[in-house]
């Protein structure tokens, strides 16, 4: 496990033992809250580390306009391999996949994105997309 440099701290968002990045919000993600979770993920994409992201959504509120503009905006060449979300409810669900679409629209980069009910269920996905992920690159090599 790594700690998040001092100047891209983000207090509500940790990595755990299987390299994957966690965090969960309560209330509102607001642009500073969007910015400062994406300086952690571009520092780990431009290190050449996987980006699989772990998100409990259980006590999210809304995503601000002002967030989703930052995150269109900061995550540019940022490569995900995998965000799962679980606890989301029907809004977070709809409001989230549409600002996911925008920030694929605007930076190219393409990734998986799932919703689950449980973090065990969001978990298991993203240790089997690293694992499959793992072995594609090992049969290129």
């Amino acid at each position: 496990m790594s700690e998040p440099r001092s100047e891209d701290a983000c207090p509500f968002l940790r990595e755990d033992a299987d390299g994957i990045l966690c965090f969960a919000i309560e209330g509102d993600i607001s642009d500073e809250i969007a910015r400062s979770l994406c300086a952690v993920f571009r520092r780990v994409s431009e290190s050449g580390r996987e980006v699989f992201v772990l998100s409990d959504a259980r006590r999210v509120g809304t995503l601000t306009a002002a967030a989703r503009s930052a995150l269109a905006e900061e995550l540019r060449g940022v490569r995900f391999s995998g965000v799962a979300i679980f606890g989301a409810s029907f809004s977070v669900r709809v409001v989230t996949t549409l600002a996911s679409r925008s920030v694929q629209f605007f930076t190219g980069e393409v990734y998986p994105l799932a919703f689950f009910d449980t973090e065990d269920e969001a978990r298991a996905w993203l240790l089997a997309q690293r694992d499959a992920l793992r072995a594609t690159q090992r049969q290129g090599a």
